[in-house]
């Protein structure tokens, strides 16, 4: 386990933040960061950080504009693998069930809820180590239909098999989603029936079938600052980095390893949000995960730091999220507009 102190650094001198910045450079000229770099951000006073995050926000984003996702379950439960945070693990007891495959017309009904509702990009999860054929093609009548309702595609469905990515571009998939989840060198610590080059593997199978990355990860797992640089670091290093790179808050569930896990310091998640949105200038950064445990002042925190999407209904693929009412409350009371 990678260890690293958490506190930030007691200089906040203007004299110190001018050093970093010219370390750091531009964000937008910068294509390799080193894990020491991303640590020295993160490190920084908090005033100082936010303030180098908004800025660097506002040189490619409307400030005041929050992007609307919608996320359902296509396939619940029963997943091989044993990845310590989630709930649909078959290993797990958890009271999450191994469920069929949602029917198009089901998802297509959801689509258009989700579209009423101001949703602009729809997300379809599968809990499968990986599709099989069968699935590929049950997903391609289900994206080919989403899509034609005028919204953004995405899905995440595990490791891909040659071919399956140009077969999901094709049925019209815009965004493919499939975190890292932490740094290398904390991984193992996670998950140990898949492998990160695994990760990377598919992550380039969707660059080269031209379908746009969705990728990010989880921070509130027990790792230190330093892992958590590693994981920014891993992320902002992609050519290109990602288009929408979701930040996760771990949610706690009963009968997962990670239950029980210290909770994350609200301020040091922010600053997660902050580095991502500095090293990765161009992106969607959205605030995942986690938001329902989260105060309306902490979620306005993440969104002074650079976020601008949020995960938008009242579920996830099988944990809570805000309702809707109190997302659109809350924006109003910030002067949000959903893009």
């Amino acid at each position: 386990m990678i260890e690293s102190s958490t506190k930030p650094a007691k200089s906040t001198s203007i004299d110190r933040t001018a050093a970093l910045g010219a370390q750091c450079g531009h964000a937008h000229e910068r294509s390799t960061w080193q894990i020491t770099q991303v640590q020295s951000l993160l490190d920084m006073s908090f005033n100082d950080l936010i303030h180098q995050a908004q800025t660097v926000h506002r040189q490619y984003h409307d400030a005041n504009t929050i992007q609307l996702s919608t996320l359902i379950s296509v396939k619940t439960g029963g997943c091989p693998e044993d990845c310590g945070y989630c709930p649909q693990a078959a290993r797990y007891h958890t009271g999450v069930e191994n469920q069929d495959m949602l029917s198009s017309d089901t998802v297509v009904e959801a689509a258009l809820a989700a579209k009423a509702e101001g949703a602009t990009r729809f997300c379809m999860g599968a809990a499968w180590r990986g599709p099989k054929q069968r699935d590929i093609d049950r997903m391609t009548e289900i994206i080919e239909a989403v899509k034609a309702l005028g919204l953004e595609t995405c899905a995440t469905l595990g490791m891909l098999k040659p071919g399956q990515a140009e077969q999901l571009k094709q049925a019209g998939l815009d965004y493919y989603n499939h975190n890292l989840d932490t740094a290398p060198e904390f991984y193992g610590e996670i998950i140990t029936t898949r492998d990160y080059q695994d990760r990377l593997d598919t992550l380039e199978q969707v660059r080269k079938a031209g379908i746009h990355v969705c990728c990010g990860g989880i921070v509130g797992m027990g790792e230190s600052r330093l892992a958590r640089a590693g994981l920014i670091a891993q992320l902002a290093n992609m050519d290109p980095y990602p288009e929408s790179v979701p930040i996760n808050y771990l949610v706690q569930v009963e009968g997962t390893p990670l239950y029980g896990t210290e909770a994350l310091d609200s301020f040091e998640f922010v600053r997660t949000i902050a580095v991502a949105r500095i090293t990765m200038p161009k992106a969607m950064v959205r605030l995942s995960a986690g938001r329902r445990e989260m105060s309306e002042a902490v979620q306005a925190l993440c969104f002074l730091a650079g976020a601008n999407s949020i995960f938008y209904g009242d579920k996830l693929l099988t944990t809570g999220n805000p309702e809707t009412d109190s997302d659109k409350a809350l924006f109003e009371k910030l002067g949000l507009n959903a893009l």
